[in-house]
């Protein structure tokens, strides 16, 4: 991160939580439930969409996958979270962290938090195929597939385990909607402590 951004963050007291996670393990509803305390909203993968949408491409999730990878080659693994940086101004959600450097850029601001959200993959699977988007629209082998891709350990690709390993808080959320809420609003509680 340039020097310009550091003492930027360094300075100012807003907090940021980042959401990482497995994929349909609940990451955007826990968006929701930071945006109602408040918090700007902001995904990686907004960058990653806009560029999507500028090549005609499909927004599917290979297609944003290799984006993402291509960009982190030609601009360096942190590019999608600095850029995100330049656009917060105070307390703000970051979902779509899904390269360990992408992390390391966001804890250069003060008061940063990272949570990790999981689930089981059979149950993930199946609220995957509830959503019936297109991307989403795979057999179970496939989405099995697609994930192993996700958890490289090295280079300029996917590392979701390695941020999840990352992560200060971590929830499982295997039960229903409201059970998450109350596990989140926990969770936002020792949050709220660690930074006071």
């Amino acid at each position: 991160m340039n020097y310009f951004l550091q003492s930027r963050f360094y300075f100012l007291h807003f907090m940021i939580i980042g959401i990482t996670g497995t994929n349909s393990s609940g990451k955007d509803t826990a968006a929701k439930f930071f945006i109602e305390k408040g918090f700007d909203s902001f995904s990686l993968s907004d960058i990653l969409r806009e560029e999507a949408k500028k090549r005609g491409i499909e927004e599917n999730r290979d297609n944003l996958q290799g984006i993402g990878n291509e960009l982190r080659e030609k601009f360096g693994t942190g590019y999608l979270a600095q850029e995100t940086l330049k656009k917060i101004k105070r307390d703000a959600i970051v979902t779509s962290i899904r390269h360990s450097d992408e992390v390391k850029t966001l804890k250069q601001a003060q008061n940063f938090f990272l949570i990790a959200i999981d689930a089981p993959i059979g149950l993930r699977y199946k609220r995957a195929r509830k959503r019936q988007g297109t991307q989403d629209a795979i057999d179970f082998e496939t989405f099995q597939k697609q994930e192993a891709k996700e958890f490289q350990k090295s280079g300029s690709g996917q590392q979701l385990g390695k941020c999840m390993e990352m992560a200060g808080y971590k929830i499982e959320n295997n039960g229903t909607k409201e059970e998450f809420y109350k596990k989140l609003e926990n969770l936002f509680k020792s949050i709220e402590n660690e930074e006071n």
